[in-house]
């Protein structure tokens, strides 16, 4: 592996890294607006991002789609398979999943208990 090879991957490994750190933020907003009952523009917006980005996944058949970046640039591995061994790494997005289905539970039942 030269070290373009290498540059390629780490630029993905980055990318990726930021975009999870975005969603789980979203995530963390969602449940904060849930708890606190502060519900506001930014509660919004981040429950778009995370709707959409499952939308994403599903038509991904439940896969990240940045995993077939991480393939194209030569990554054996995920970002999850880098901090999890693949088999846990691979029930990282249903956790995910089941973790912000909870938050809109809360901030569903917390908006209608307000109304």
């Amino acid at each position: 592996m030269d070290n373009n090879d290498r540059r390629g991957i780490l630029l993905v490994r980055l990318i990726h890294g930021f975009v999870a750190i975005f969603f789980l933020t979203c995530v963390g907003m969602v449940y904060y607006s849930g708890i606190t009952g502060r519900v506001g523009l930014a509660s919004y917006l981040a429950v778009l991002a995370l709707l959409v980005e499952g939308i994403v996944v599903l038509l991904n058949k439940g896969n990240c789609p940045m995993g077939m970046i991480h393939r194209r640039v030569g990554d054996p591995k995920t970002l999850l398979e880098l901090f999890l061994p693949p088999r846990l790494a691979k029930k990282g997005i249903p956790f995910a999943a089941f973790v912000a289905f909870i938050g809109f539970l809360l901030l569903l039942f917390r908006t209608l208990d307000t109304v």
